[in-house]
């Protein structure tokens, strides 16, 4: 029974284009690259709002972004205004009156029959048309021509002229009025007057639905867009009236002159530019807001008819239109404002599925708990972001120590030994022991969540266990000092030192919850931070290296853990140049004044006394840091490292690991870290 109702489905089955909106079939958006891009803006002091935007506008490594977008736009722009030219229509009337004369004067040549006097006569009107096609075309519009052919293409002006003129306003005109009868030519005054006779009462709120009806039901054909209603109908037809008075504007005045002499020709009858008139007036005062004064130079090689001339403004303004959309410069813009419809039409299918994903891409961030708003109405990253962003350091940080521990993974750090009492979700390679009871409750609250029963017993799934934490090591009390002289902003340390951070306290906070870290960042003077407070912390102009506070602050967070082992990591670039005096100010003078030193030596004695292991992470080649920096380290029992900046986290990292080791201390990390492109000292 059940494969023959799937059979009969299948059977019953329609297919059809797909109409656009979400692919249904497209892979969810992949928020890690951004979020990494997104947090190293916000780590070199940009906000979180202007870090997305900075996104949305570069893309990422396999994802166009606005500015790629933007500058096919315009490309596409230079490339229309650099190929046409609007003397289309003048040059292909001068063409058919060319010929006319031509076949004209054959003709007097040819034929004997005609008058002697006559054929004088009609040669020397000939040879006297003025140069000007409009002035020509008018002085010859009562000639007696004695040539069919040249009598045929005369006409043909008179046809291209109407013809031109109804398609700058009724896009596709001038093909479907081409061999036009008289009939079809009173039918287009008769939609004329009605489409005229149906804006007025618009224009005077008389008009009814009723009346909109059956004017489409009589004159549909001529309107493509299919308007669902009177409004449509005068969007559409003021978007392209628009357009063409904007061609019109860009013309020089010789242009606009001849075309306006030779439009009393269009079709041999000035009622066509009366109707036409009367419309672009109603179409102004029903909609000015659109750009009637406008112009565009055009400087190509290519002639364009009045009305192909008047697509090629159309498609100008949307581009105009989709650079606007895609700066995302105005107050209140968002990605939802991208008309993907016209982007796809000027620029492709692959241009829209771009924009739609980077707008997908927007809302997700919005949407998933990465950034949230303050009380100040500004974005943020939230907590939950912050632990993404640290995870995917963290993350790197491995993947560069592997290379040089023998494929040491940091989740398997404290592995082994005492439990304590943590838990975690299982992994692979994992060999701790199970926590039953949370595994089970995991999996009883995802059989409920998704609807199912537990009466029966319950299904254990592998992302249901967990395993229990094992901690092998004391605990750790450790002190993690970053210089913030603007010194680090200035020579491009600013976001390394920021990463280095985050990395450290994403690895205490998950892998090493027994451990407590102090960030402490030393300026002018020094202060702790949480990490959030660190991460969004923006570069000071004011000098001063504050060694001296922030030891201090270290040696404070060590007295509150008596039986931690003090773990001691010093990242700067400079020698210190500030101190804390007794009264609580802040003494600067550079170069280092002997009282600061001895200050900077007095703080790190005393974390030496409290049993600290020490390490200093040297960044930059200055010697004088160097040779302070050695004697520091060598007065402590510490380690120097100057790792580049790419290393700096995991140098960090495996230096904390490394003084957790058993019989541990910095030292013992020098074959971990030996052979990367940092080096150690001492």
């Amino acid at each position: 029974m059940a494969s023959r109702q799937n059979r009969r489905l299948t059977r019953d089955s329609r297919y059809g284009r797909y109409d656009g909106g979400p692919d249904p079939l497209a892979p969810p958006v992949d928020l890690s690259e951004a979020l990494n891009a997104i947090g190293d803006d916000v780590m070199s002091g940009y906000s979180p709002e202007r870090a997305m935007a900075e996104f949305l506008r570069r893309g990422g490594a396999d994802q166009a972004g606005l500015d790629d977008l933007a500058r096919r736009v315009a490309e596409k722009r230079r490339e229309l205004t650099h190929k046409h030219h609007l003397d289309g229509t003048l040059n292909e009337i001068r063409e058919l009156l060319d010929k006319a004369v031509l076949a004209e004067r054959g003709q007097l040549a040819r034929d004997v029959d005609i008058d002697d006097t006559d054929r004088t006569l009609a040669q020397m009107q000939l040879d006297n048309l003025p140069s000007s096609p409009a002035a020509a075309v008018s002085e010859l519009g009562d000639y007696d021509w004695k040539s069919s052919e040249a009598r045929e293409d005369f006409e043909k002006i008179k046809d291209l002229l109407g013809r031109e003129m109804l398609d700058q306003r009724f896009a596709g005109m001038k093909n479907a009025l081409e061999n036009a009868t008289d009939e079809d030519r009173a039918a287009i005054n008769e939609m004329l007057g009605d489409l005229n006779q149906l804006l007025e009462s618009h224009r005077r709120g008389e008009d009814t639905d009723g009346q909109f009806a059956d004017f489409m039901a009589k004159h549909g054909e001529h309107f493509p867009e299919n308007p669902q209603t009177i409004e449509e109908l005068l969007d559409a037809l003021a978007q392209r009236a628009a357009a063409a008075q904007r061609m019109r504007n860009s013309m020089s005045a010789e242009q606009r002159a001849e075309l306006d002499a030779l439009s009393e020709q269009a079709f041999g009858s000035p009622e066509l530019m009366d109707s036409l008139a009367q419309l672009d007036e109603n179409l102004q005062a029903m909609r000015p807001g659109e750009d009637w004064g406008g112009s565009t130079p055009m400087d190509g090689d290519q002639g364009m008819g009045l009305g192909d001339g008047t697509g090629v403004f159309q498609d100008i303004a949307d581009l105009d239109q989709l650079s606007d959309q895609l700066s995302q410069s105005y107050n209140g813009s968002r990605m939802d404002d991208l008309d993907l419809e016209t982007l796809a039409r000027q620029l492709g299918d692959e241009a829209a599925v771009d924009a739609r994903t980077l707008q997908e891409l927007e809302k997700a961030l919005r949407d998933s708990g990465t950034m949230k708003r303050g009380t100040d109405g500004q974005l943020r990253l939230t907590p939950k972001a912050m632990r993404q962003l640290g995870k995917a350091l963290l993350r790197d940080v491995a993947d560069k120590m592997s290379g040089r521990q023998g494929n040491r993974d940091l989740r398997q750090a404290g592995a082994a030994g005492e439990r304590s009492g943590a838990t975690r979700a299982w992994a692979f390679g994992d060999t701790e022991p199970w926590d039953v009871t949370r595994s089970i409750t995991n999996a009883i609250t995802r059989t409920a969540g998704e609807g199912g029963s537990t009466a029966e017993g319950v299904r254990l799934q592998i992302d249901d266990v967990e395993v229990q934490e094992t901690e092998a090591r004391t605990q750790a009390c450790v002190a993690l000092l970053v210089d913030t002289s603007f010194s680090m902003a200035l020579d491009g340390r600013w976001v390394p030192m920021k990463r280095t951070a985050l990395a450290l306290h994403t690895l205490i906070s998950s892998r090493f919850r027994g451990d407590d870290l102090e960030l402490i960042a030393f300026g002018r003077h020094a202060e702790t931070m949480d990490i959030e407070q660190l991460t969004a912390l923006d570069a000071s102009y004011t000098k001063g290296t504050n060694l001296h506070h922030g030891l201090l602050l270290a040696n404070r967070h060590f007295r509150k853990h008596p039986h931690a082992q003090p773990v001691l990591l010093i990242v700067t670039d400079g020698e210190p140049t500030s101190h804390l005096e007794s009264s609580g100010e802040v003494y600067f003078d550079y170069p280092p004044h002997p009282l600061t030193v001895a200050y900077a030596v007095r703080e790190l004695d005393n974390a030496t006394r409290l049993g600290a292991q020490t390490t200093f992470f040297r960044l930059g080649e200055d010697p004088g840091l160097a040779r302070f920096i050695e004697q520091m380290a060598r007065r402590a029992g510490g380690t120097v490292v100057a790792p580049e900046l790419d290393d700096l986290g995991a140098a960090v990292v495996g230096s904390y690991l490394g003084s957790r080791a058993p019989g541990g201390g910095a030292g013992g990390m020098g074959d971990m870290w030996g052979g990367g492109r940092g080096f150690w000292v001492g």
